[in-house]
């Protein structure tokens, strides 16, 4: 993973741990388990860092209450 990648991941943890109301670990934790991290997030980097915060933190949100997980 480069580094642009990594801080883009960072970033939409924070902007995710902001609207949820969690702690940030916990944000990474729901990521990884459900596999949000590993098999959408960073392999779709490229499209996904068009996008603005807000759709973002909506598209991922929508994800994990698709997966299951209560945010």
């Amino acid at each position: 993973m480069d580094r642009k990648t990594l801080e883009f991941a960072v970033f939409l943890i924070h902007a995710l741990a902001d609207d949820w109301g969690r702690p940030y670990r916990r944000v990474y934790q729901i990521l990884d388990e459900t596999g949000i991290l590993d098999d959408y997030i960073l392999p779709f980097y490229d499209v996904l860092h068009t996008q603005g915060r807000q759709y973002l933190v909506e598209d991922i949100t929508g994800f994990v209450k698709d997966k299951g997980v209560q945010v």
